[in-house]
């Protein structure tokens, strides 16, 4: 299946960014309305730490297994996400790039398995995908803004 790509520029240094996004846990803030149910282990950030979350995509409850395999501070996270039984098996891939005013970050969510249901419905499943991680996009964009303008929240990942 094709891959999913989608980014947002936010006004934020590269490095506040990147400090955010390390922290594993720090996504649920603004995956929860896809992903719900965390449960980290492992270090808190880094190649090791993993999540274990459930997807609520397309009205479906599906556990994911979730582990960061790269890390390349501060502009590469690179997360392998299994599912379904381990017919599923996903990169999700943060890369941040400086523009003028701020930081661009882009999201890539890549098949390397996916069951067949996955397949014959490719087109709509992308489609929901892209439409999930748009929102996780903007809400991850709120609460970079939200941890900017509101002191006591920057302390918190």
């Amino acid at each position: 299946m094709k891959p999913v790509t989608v980014a947002i520029d936010v006004p934020d240094p590269g490095e506040d960014v990147y400090n955010f996004l390390a922290a594993t846990a720090a996504h649920e803030s603004f995956t929860d309305h896809m992903l719900q149910d965390w449960t980290c282990s492992g270090p808190d950030r880094g190649v090791g730490s993993k999540a274990h979350v459930t997807s609520v995509l397309g009205g479906r409850r599906e556990p994911i297994d979730i582990e960061v395999v790269e890390d390349l501070p501060p502009r590469r996270i690179v997360e392998r996400n299994v599912s379904a039984g381990g017919r599923r098996v996903a990169t999700g891939t943060y890369e941040l790039a400086p523009i003028p005013g701020g930081t661009r970050v882009t999201f890539t969510y890549a098949w390397a398995d996916a069951p067949l249901g996955d397949r014959m419905l490719a087109p709509v499943v992308r489609r929901l995908m892209r439409r999930n991680l748009q929102l996780a996009m903007r809400r991850l964009a709120a609460e970079l803004d939200r941890r900017r303008t509101e002191p006591s929240a920057a302390g918190h990942a």
